[in-house]
């Protein structure tokens, strides 16, 4: 029997856009209301691929799906089966929302094993943190912290530290921000969630998001109950032209996470006139903005347009991500609202974190330590780009000129990225598939990050990289 006579699902009724969730969805239904029981196979990936018409990694991401929702199970020389309900009940459930089922954590946030190479993209150089600048700033904030400054405070963060970030916006990214407009936040993730929650709060139930973009960034608004609808990214970033009918859109516009491209100036002033004109609000994600190698990083949006931009960063990339620390800087309009779901999400950010990172920004010990990061970055993603002409003539590399990470494509090949990837991490290289952070289809590619990783380490990467490819012919 065909594998979508077996799941009863008819070839035509496939979407042209959200494959991957709509087949998602179908199989579930079919297992959840009996029509597939306990020990049930499902159709091989490569037979339902081709019954149904579409790429065998979208099967195979749904598969990947279910089995994290605990209601099948991959089992060797058996294929894919249906578990009991009594043994799936206990399974890590996904997150139901009105957009759909959200699965925290993503598999592909899986640690490393022994001996692999981890080029996940956004992963820092956590060796470089500035431990000695650390310790000696904590020292001067201990002897001269009060009592207060450790006590709950202020949700919008410490004064201390929303003056000093004032400045140092204003000086790096030409932010036009007083401290007081300022919110100190737990990262971008945590500007995100405070972000859907005050749109979901008016109302709001989609939003705009770059296709390819963040799929982790997509998973957080609908975690929120908002439903993200792709528009498409060229080289000239995000394509405002055709915007879809939404009241807000997140944009990476210093270095476009994956592509790498900057967003052009005429698409910026589309933008921002697309938010003046229908009061949209422009969410921007300064995703990279500090790590630029060619010149210096081109200004933010925020300055443009302060009532109908919200700006939002972090230093998960300049110091470490297990810091927690990020900013908001929002529309007037919003303020009232943010603070107050920052207020009932955390009663407000550690204490002690913030008055150190103050100190390291009113001393310049955080810029010169960006100085010298973005010199050794530099060198690494020399090694990496080298190491690709090398051995991967045939990928095109794109994003080179910022950022941590790089994009490679395969144009014209009929590989499927998500086996690409894992053939990868069957030769001990940890990558990610262009398609996880895209929602339609498009020539496959692969997503690596440098920055964690001494330039010996990412040349052994990239030849086993290339020795895992599968030859294929081209189209």
């Amino acid at each position: 029997m065909r594998g979508a006579d077996f799941l009863q699902l008819d070839p035509a009724a496939a979407p042209a856009r959200g494959l991957t969730d709509w087949l998602t969805a179908a199989v579930r239904a079919a297992v959840l209301d009996g029509r597939l029981a306990a020990g049930d196979r499902l159709p091989a990936t490569r037979t339902l691929a081709g019954d149904l018409g579409i790429a065998r990694g979208v099967v195979v991401e749904v598969y990947q799906r279910l089995v994290d929702e605990g209601l099948v199970a991959a089992r060797t020389g058996s294929g894919t089966v249906v578990l009991p309900r009594s043994v799936a009940a206990p399974a890590r459930p996904a997150v139901t929302t009105p957009a759909g089922p959200v699965r925290l954590p993503l598999p592909t946030n899986r640690p490393a094993a022994e001996g692999e190479i981890d080029l996940s993209p956004g992963v820092p150089d956590l060796a470089a943190f500035p431990r000695a600048a650390w310790l000696r700033a904590e020292r001067a904030v201990l002897r001269a912290a009060s009592a207060a400054d450790l006590g709950y405070g202020d949700p919008r963060g410490s004064a201390r530290l929303r003056s000093e970030l004032a400045g140092w916006l204003g000086r790096t990214r030409g932010l036009r921000v007083a401290p007081e407009q300022l919110l100190v936040v737990s990262g971008v993730a945590q500007a995100l969630a405070l972000l859907a929650q005050t749109l979901r709060s008016r109302g709001g139930d989609t939003i705009g998001v770059e296709d390819p973009g963040s799929r982790g960034a997509r998973e957080e608004f609908a975690h929120w109950g908002l439903r993200p609808v792709g528009v498409p990214v060229d080289a000239a970033g995000l394509v405002v032209a055709g915007m879809p009918d939404v009241a807000a859109v997140m944009v990476t516009p210093a270095h476009q996470f994956p592509t790498g491209v900057v967003l052009s100036p005429a698409r910026r002033r589309e933008l921002l006139g697309w938010a003046r004109d229908g009061g949209g609000l422009v969410i921007e994600d300064d995703y990279d903005a500090e790590h630029r190698y060619d010149r210096a990083p081109v200004p933010a949006l925020q300055p443009s347009a302060p009532e109908h931009v919200a700006h939002t960063g972090s230093t998960s990339k300049t110091l470490a991500p297990g810091m927690r620390l990020g900013w908001l800087v929002a529309p007037s309009s919003l303020d009232a609202d943010l603070v107050a779901a920052k207020h009932a999400s955390d009663l407000g950010s550690p204490a002690l974190p913030q008055l150190v990172l103050a100190e390291l920004l009113r001393s310049g010990e955080h810029d010169r330590h960006l100085r010298l990061v973005r010199g050794r970055q530099r060198a690494r993603r020399d090694a990496l780009v080298t190491a690709l002409a090398q051995h991967l003539p045939g990928a095109v590399v794109s994003g080179v000129a910022a950022g941590l990470h790089v994009l490679i494509t395969f144009p014209g090949s009929d590989a499927d990225d998500v086996e690409l990837a894992a053939s990868a991490r069957d030769a001990g290289v940890v990558v990610h598939p262009l398609s996880w952070h895209r929602t339609t289809p498009g020539d496959p590619g692969l997503v690596l990050g440098y920055a964690a990783n001494a330039p010996d380490r990412l040349r052994t990467a990239i030849e086993r990289l290339a020795d895992a490819q599968p030859r294929r012919p081209r189209r």
